[in-house]
């Protein structure tokens, strides 16, 4: 163990049994002096122990010489020492007291020194100390501030989630239903599809069905559209031939009208001019009224038979838009 190490052990053990400081700080003068050989400082001292302010240690260090001294004044004053001897130790003490006041003179100077700039640098210290206590007081606001407010939003965020929770259940419980609802359409689904699938060959047949008869009757049909075109060819060229005799039948009803005319002309002047000859003329009147009556009984003639032409005409007149016949079962093809 070092000295440093034993001498603080022997503090802490007169810690324990002075309570005073003066009395402590006394007692550790001693120590250092008379144990250890080492001349006491104030700094040295408060380095051990560290107890009061700093004048504390100072002053004890002025008592512990001021005690030494008296006590060395009386011991040199002993009745059996030699005069030289005392003066001698007189004249060392006082060599040592003067040298351990002055020492005792500069620590203290450089103690207060020490002290001014210690109680500086705690004063700094302090402010500091204020300031960032003052920071920290106003961060302990803010953080106060900021916590009621997050209390405040936790229990809004607490009511939402307990929002949300009842929510997440209702919406569960109508997730279950639809799917529920889902496998009940799934299974009518796959019903439809096998009654849809069945409806589907059936409609497939049919078509199929009607596909063929369709074909047939288109077949029919076209056999009668070739029917009607060689009935509407035939009755083109008849009505051909009716038109050819009706106007030859016109020709000769206007050659007749245009002779008749003629005649009755002629028939005119020769009436006029055959006056004198009654009888005779009588007799040609009265054939010439005969055959007038007959020429007008041709023209009538020759108009029926205009007529029954242009009827037979209508009849045969191709329609505007073929029109189907509907052959009757069993009829032959071609009527």
């Amino acid at each position: 163990m070092s000295e440093e190490s034993e001498i603080q052990t022997e503090v802490e053990a007169l810690r324990a049994r002075f309570s005073d400081t003066k009395t402590l700080y006394r007692e550790v003068c001693a120590l250092l002096f008379f144990r250890y050989g080492i001349t006491p400082t104030a700094s040295k001292l408060y380095q051990h122990v560290r107890k009061g302010s700093m004048s504390a240690p100072a002053e004890a260090l002025a008592n512990f010489w001021e005690d030494l001294r008296s006590k060395a004044r009386v011991e040199i004053d002993h009745p059996d020492l030699p005069d030289t001897l005392k003066q001698a130790a007189g004249q060392v003490v006082s060599e040592l007291w003067g040298q351990a006041a002055e020492l005792a003179r500069t620590e203290l100077a450089a103690v207060r020194v020490e002290a001014r700039a210690e109680a500086q640098g705690a004063l700094a210290s302090l402010e500091q100390a204020l300031q960032l206590n003052a920071q920290l007081e106003a961060q302990i606001q803010a953080a106060a501030g900021r916590i009621g407010e997050l209390e405040a939003r936790v229990k809004s965020l607490d009511s939402d989630l307990e929002r949300e929770r009842r929510t997440h259940a209702a919406t569960t419980a109508r997730a279950d239903a639809l799917q529920r609802q889902i496998d009940e359409l799934k299974l009518e689904q796959a019903n439809s599809r096998q009654h849809f699938s069945a409806e589907l060959e059936k409609g497939r047949q049919a078509i199929a069905d009607a596909a063929q008869r369709a074909t047939e009757a288109e077949r029919r049909a076209l056999r009668e559209i070739d029917q009607e075109r060689t009935a509407r060819s035939h009755s083109e060229k008849q009505l051909e031939q009716m038109r050819a005799k009706l106007a030859e039948v016109e020709r000769n009803h206007q050659a007749k009208l245009i002779d008749m005319s003629a005649a009755a002309s002629r028939m005119a002047s020769e009436l006029d001019s055959a006056k004198a000859a009654s009888a005779e003329s009588a007799r040609l009147g009265q054939d010439q009224s005969t055959a007038l009556q007959q020429a007008l009984q041709d023209v009538s003639q020759y108009k029926a038979e205009a007529d029954t032409l242009r009827a037979l005409m209508a009849q045969f007149q191709p329609p505007s838009k073929p029109v189907r016949r509907k052959r009757s079962p069993g009829s032959p093809e071609g009527q």
